[in-house]
């Protein structure tokens, strides 16, 4: 039996519902049949693994691999993908530090190959991180199949606190963001920014990002998403425009309003 996530509503409300019921409603996916078979293989051949021609021709560890940093869709991309791990990260010019989406670099990064050192794949607990990761994308993904905008609000919380706390330069953490199209789409649609936004030079760019960000949320910075209650009023505002984005254009300005009341209530 597939799993499907329970989602009684849209916006603000059905985000609260999936968040208090998110623990129980992730278990029920780890434990179906296909989830459950790939995380024990994972757990079983990972620490056999000792090169990345090794990783790359084992599909089903490929899969679980990429998954668990929202890579699957590169999954008939093999020699992409070997390069990527290959050239490991400690190269400023290897090719996961000259891809805007940092995603490969955290995967490259995570199973450590491109280094004279011995890859990470069997280290203590590595087959327990992969998974973790690997069962909270594929929850995030059964919860886009029923609603696109409840997998961008997930992506966000899991991800922003973790890029706010890394330590690094605010423009720097800023970068990060808009090379993260799933978190671009995020932060675009909660400030009410064009997709023309995009064609601006970088530096435009940040500037932009960072005066939506003060007007609308008080702060400039990143770095204040590491707060729970930032961070919820990010997806409050993300669920409420998008909400308003997706009615009919013959929608009048009242019902709009009564919308966006609904969706903060």
């Amino acid at each position: 039996m597939s799993f499907v996530p329970i989602i009684p509503m849209g916006g603000y409300g059905g985000w609260r519902f999936l968040t208090r019921t998110q623990e129980d409603q992730s278990a029920s996916l780890a434990a179906t049949p296909r989830i459950a078979r790939d995380a024990e293989y994972f757990r079983q051949t990972i620490g056999q693994v000792a090169s990345t021609a090794d990783l790359v021709g084992d599909f089903r560890l490929l899969r679980v691999a990429l998954t668990a940093f929202g890579l699957q869709d590169d999954l008939p991309n093999k020699a992409f993908i070997q390069r990527i791990l290959d050239d490991g990260v400690a190269d400023p010019d290897a090719l996961s530090n000259r891809l805007a989406d940092k995603r490969y670099r955290a995967f490259s990064e995570a199973f450590g190959f491109g280094s004279d050192l011995p890859p990470l794949t069997r280290s203590p607990g590595f087959a327990d991180r992969i998974l973790d990761r690997f069962q909270a994308r594929s929850f995030e993904q059964a919860v886009g199949e029923v609603n696109g905008d409840m997998r961008l609000a997930l992506n966000a919380t899991r991800e922003l606190p973790e890029i706010a706390a890394s330590g690094a330069r605010d423009s720097t953490l800023w970068f990060r963001v808009m090379g993260n199209t799933p978190l671009r789409t995020v932060f675009e649609t909660a400030f009410g920014l064009p997709d023309s936004v995009g064609t601006q030079d970088l530096d435009r760019q940040l500037s932009i990002f960072e005066d939506r960000a003060e007007a609308v949320l008080g702060e400039a910075s990143v770095t204040q998403f590491a707060q729970p209650e930032k961070l919820d009023e990010l997806v409050r505002l993300f669920l409420a425009r998008s909400q308003v984005n997706q009615l009919p254009t013959t929608t009048t300005s009242a019902s709009i309003a009564l919308t966006l009341l609904q969706s903060a209530g």
